[in-house]
């Protein structure tokens, strides 16, 4: 699934990059694919523990 995700977010990227290089601009196009590669980030950095992880586990006992 994590690989699904990334491959979603590469061809998402890659649409937004192209449309920008292109003659006519489609700006929703560009909007959309932005939207569907900053939804993917936010799935795949949900999993990253916190940094103070630790440190709030500590302050909880």
């Amino acid at each position: 699934m994590k690989t699904f995700k990334i491959l979603i977010m590469a061809l998402a990227i890659s649409v937004a990059l192209y449309q920008q290089v292109s003659e006519d601009k489609n700006i929703y196009v560009t909007v959309i694919a932005i939207a569907v590669f900053m939804f993917g980030m936010m799935q795949l950095s949900a999993k990253t523990p916190s940094k103070n992880q630790e440190k709030e586990q500590e302050d909880a006992d």
